[in-house]
């Protein structure tokens, strides 16, 4: 690839200021495939520079103009669709036919809801003298996450763009090559100078960099609650708008009627898909006391159908974790879970048997667990799954919200209307009832430290836009 060691800043391909190279390691071989350019806070203010000189004239362009170019983006993603699933695969250990069918489908899910939503919102809007003006908010600093690279990509720079916003993309520097690729398509789809700009880099310096400075209006950042803190810390002394999606720790409850065969083994490879590497992976079973037993056989079977190896070879189910920082913290959590007292009923420390190197983790269920163990409190972000026995639907209700997290929960029940009850009662910005298929144009965001704002569809669009009323818009 020709644009690893460069940036793109004002519509061309630039060398960082201050030369430095990070390596990109494959987590199925733990050796380095290629080395991208990181950034410093000169690259930065760059960028901004020139995000800023564009919004000028971008926030002025017409919808019919910003459509056009989103559809121009859209045929060109199409082009590369198969590439950037090939990076994604690559560079985070995602199995090679998942990261082409699902995580880089998501680009293209997301521009089609886009464009659908972008046609029809109304920008403008009259009540009684005054006109209610939605104007975009300015020059967005955007950060993105290494496990769902292009989907929250995507899920930031298409709203920014329809809101007639400019922007600096930092991608995760663990999944850098896609972002690349997607800067790629942004350029032939011949979008103005100016208005996208990437700089790739770390959070500590580059992200940093972004938050704080004093011309970027708006940080928009996915990724863990504790990098969130620091993102809102240094954005809050220049009074910016922050939007961010953070961790989960998802409740799956499974009510007594629910047909147990299928909901645990839907909740076993919901867990597992992408190596447990979601934020909104359902992470805590909660299960019937009395059905304890036959759940853990249920979920033994299906975790243990998980085939885990090489991204490449077709018959994988379960990549690499994404690093050795990862891998090493789920294996800490793991021996707690142990440690402290649950009952281990398949998986566990140490990769599986067939592999002796790469960050693969072992499908690993306990059950027996209490809800106020480790392994039931903190994000492990791997294949990592916990049952939790309960006796009344007041005490699992109770249990689901005992988290500091609110990002997503799941319902699973035979009769529509009881589980529609439970639903309501989740504190969580995301509700699943009986695994539907996902929705693009339904709002996604979270409660608690799972962060603020919405992101998809109008939701999204909405993030990027300042209201202003203009008061003596109509005669009395």
């Amino acid at each position: 690839m020709a644009h690893e060691k460069q940036f793109y800043i004002d519509g061309k391909w630039v060398d960082p200021v201050k030369p430095a190279l990070l390596d990109v390691i494959d987590p199925s071989t733990e050796e380095a495939y290629t080395q991208i350019a990181v950034g410093s806070a000169a690259d930065v203010d760059r960028a901004v520079a020139a995000a800023r000189t564009a919004f000028t004239s971008y926030s002025r362009t017409t919808r019919k103009e910003r459509l056009e170019l989103l559809r121009a983006i859209l045929a060109e993603y199409n082009k590369r669709r198969s590439d950037v699933g090939d990076a994604i695969s690559r560079e985070m250990g995602a199995p090679l036919q998942f990261a082409r069918d699902i995580q880089a489908g998501r680009g293209t899910a997301h521009l089609e809801r886009m464009i659908s939503v972008l046609e029809t919102y109304p920008f403008e809007t009259v009540e009684g003298t005054t006109l209610i003006a939605r104007e975009p908010i300015g020059v967005c600093g955007l950060i993105t996450p290494w496990n769902w690279p292009t989907n929250q990509i995507a899920c930031k720079v298409l709203p920014a763009l329809a809101a007639g916003c400019t922007m600096v993309l930092k991608p995760s520097e663990e999944a850098p090559i896609d972002a690349i690729i997607w800067t790629e398509i942004m350029h032939a789809a011949g979008t103005p100078k100016g208005v996208y700009n990437m700089v790739q880099g770390t959070g500590t310096v580059v992200g940093q960099a972004m938050s704080n400075h004093p011309d970027i209006d708006m940080m928009s950042f996915t990724g863990s609650t504790r990098a969130g803190i620091r993102v809102a810390q240094a954005a809050a002394l220049t009074v910016k708008r922050v939007a961010q999606e953070l961790g989960g720790k998802s409740a799956n409850i499974l009510l007594p009627d629910v047909d147990f065969q299928t909901a645990v083994t839907k909740g076993i490879n919901s867990m597992m898909v992408n190596s447990g590497q979601s934020c909104t992976a359902p992470s805590r079973m909660f299960v019937p006391q009395e059905r304890h037993d036959e759940v853990k056989a249920i979920a033994k079977a299906a975790a243990e159908r998980f085939v885990v190896g090489d991204p490449r070879n077709p018959e994988t189910r379960l990549g690499p974790v994404v690093n050795a920082t990862q891998y090493e913290k789920i294996q800490r959590l793991i021996q707690a879970g142990i440690d402290e007292g649950a009952e281990l009923v398949t998986g566990g420390p140490g990769r599986p048997e067939n592999l002796n190197r790469g960050f693969y983790v072992r499908p690993t269920v306990f059950a027996n667990v209490t809800n106020d163990m480790t392994i039931a409190r903190e994000e492990i972000f791997g294949p990592v799954i916990t049952i939790l026995p309960y006796k009344s639907e007041e005490e699992v209700i109770r249990l689901a919200n005992d988290t500091i997290y609110g990002l997503a929960a799941y319902v699973q029940g035979a009769n529509l209307d009881h589980a529609r009850k439970v639903a309501s009662q989740m504190r969580a910005g995301n509700v699943h009832v009986n695994y539907p298929m996902g929705d693009t144009a339904a709002p996604f965001g979270g409660y608690k430290q799972s962060g603020n704002g919405r992101e998809y569809g109008k939701w999204g669009l909405e993030e990027f836009l300042e209201t202003k009323a203009v008061i003596g818009y109509q005669a009395a």
